[in-house]
């Protein structure tokens, strides 16, 4: 009985290890190999900190909390899958940090960054930039995405290959509920699924359609991708005249 016992235990085992090493961005799976062009790693020596995505063939957008404690010293790699690969040579200098001018660094408000580039990169089939909403919100259940290269479980370790998952945007007065005063409809969305971002994900898109919604902003700090407290991000379409001015005056 007690062979039994402990062959039974060491299966579970073995079941729940290479599950964890299968999810990532918490219970999602692996993104096709470039199949999301636009998605950059922001770097600092070398290391993944946070995501991000290129709006532009000279500009990536990301949350401006991926700044804190990495004053000018930024790198952005895009069209990578595998970031373990030693081929990467598609690293570029950040050039200039914009973050949004009212980001409270105490607070998750205006929680959204502009990086310009030290070079406009070459675009290609692994290299694109994605769209951005033209105006308005996003209703409650939209089937929206994310992606990143975050911790693959709460507390675990960071993603090597780009990882995504499908969610639901969620009702902003249910957001409201769950969050209380630090969740502000005005420029906020939140949204939840079987998988979702964990830490080392921020900076990334929220993906609905083929358009970049939201920015990767804040979750549960017990939890990643906790129904209690989903995932927030900064809503694109409450700063796009702040990011068309941005663009307009390097111009």
């Amino acid at each position: 009985m007690t062979i039994i016992s402990l062959l039974l235990l060491a299966s579970l085992l073995s079941i729940s290890l290479s599950a964890r090493v299968d999810v990532g961005i918490v219970n999602g799976k692996q993104a096709k190999p470039h199949s999301r062009p636009y998605m950059v790693s922001i770097q600092n020596n070398f290391k993944h900190i946070c995501g991000g995505f290129l709006i532009s063939d000279e500009f990536v957008m990301t949350a401006a909390h991926c700044w804190k404690g990495y004053p000018d010293i930024l790198t952005v790699v895009v069209g990578a899958h595998d970031l373990r690969k030693s081929e990467i040579s598609d690293r570029v200098e950040v050039k200039s940090y914009i973050p949004h001018p009212y980001y409270p660094f105490c607070s998750s408000q205006n929680d959204i960054m502009l990086l310009r580039l030290q070079e406009k990169v070459k675009l290609n089939n692994d290299v694109k930039w994605i769209s951005l909403p033209k105006e308005g919100d996003v209703n409650g259940d939209t089937l929206c995405s994310v992606a990143g290269w975050g911790r693959l479980w709460t507390n675990g370790i960071l993603s090597s290959r780009l990882m995504e998952a499908n969610m639901t945007t969620i009702n902003h007065t249910v957001c409201q509920h769950k969050w209380g005063s630090k969740y502000l409809a005005s420029e906020m969305i939140c949204a939840h699924g079987d998988g979702g971002s964990c830490k080392g994900d921020s900076g990334g898109p929220l993906v609905c359609g083929n358009t970049a919604v939201g920015v990767t902003s804040f979750g549960s700090r017990e939890r990643c991708n906790s129904l209690k407290h989903p995932n927030v991000y900064t809503k694109i379409s409450a700063y796009l005249p702040w990011i068309h001015q941005i663009i307009r005056n390097i111009k």
